[in-house]
């Protein structure tokens, strides 16, 4: 498994997993929803940019600019995140999840540039 490869897998499961569900609202999604201050048909757009986002990753050991360029929108999608469960005074619970996952994503760009 290639260097940049290691960390796509989880990047692309994760996101592709939450991505499906917002798209088909599924579970509490529609509730997540109404709490960030979202239509359920705007939290599917959100959901489509997550699994492009996946998507982008997954092909990212292959052709690197794509997966470059899905992990930075992946990031704006996440400081999106983070700015909203701020702003909603949302508790550490609800804030760590964004923030981890953006330093998961925030390095996938940086093990790309040595594939290039």
């Amino acid at each position: 498994m290639s260097l940049s490869a290691a960390p796509a897998c989880p990047i692309v499961l994760i996101f592709a997993l939450l991505g499906v569900a917002k798209m088909l609202a599924l579970g509490p999604m529609p509730e997540l929803a109404a709490h960030a201050g979202f239509t359920t048909a705007s939290y599917r757009v959100i959901g489509a940019l997550e699994l492009a986002g996946a998507i982008g990753v997954a092909l990212g050991p292959v052709l690197p600019p794509f997966g470059a360029l899905a992990g930075f929108g992946l990031l704006m999608l996440l400081a999106g995140a983070v700015i909203t469960h701020t702003r909603k005074g949302d508790g550490l619970s609800k804030l760590v999840p964004a923030v981890v996952s953006a330093a998961l994503v925030a390095w996938y760009p940086v093990l790309l540039a040595y594939v290039i």
